[in-house]
């Protein structure tokens, strides 16, 4: 759940930098983007892993997932065939990495 959220966090962000310099929105949606993004960057350090780099490798994965299904519901987007195998392709390696043993590595 933690990375679904942290991924709505960082999707609103970028979307909203999108709108503004793309879409020529009005600066506010800049400023949403700057907050977003900040609480997507503090959401990533409640993650459960001592890595960083781990926890960006697993949530990739979800960022993945998350982006396809805001491509669906937000921009009226259905993902084809392509998107789908890439985002189960990308599910499986973030499962991988997150429940993946390590042994007397601390998370």
């Amino acid at each position: 759940m933690l990375y679904s959220v942290t991924a709505l966090a960082e999707i609103l962000g970028c979307y909203g930098v999108f709108l503004w310099l793309r879409h020529g929105k009005p600066v506010w949606w800049a400023v949403v983007a700057v907050v977003s993004l900040g609480i997507f960057a503090w959401l990533l350090t409640l993650h459960p892993f001592a890595n960083a780099g781990r926890v960006y490798a697993a949530y990739g994965g979800v960022y993945i997932a998350a982006s396809l299904l805001w491509l669906w519901l937000i921009e009226k987007q259905a993902p084809d065939k392509w998107d789908s195998i890439g985002a189960v392709i990308c599910l499986i390696g973030a499962a991988t990495i997150y429940f993946g043993p390590r042994g007397n590595v601390a998370p």
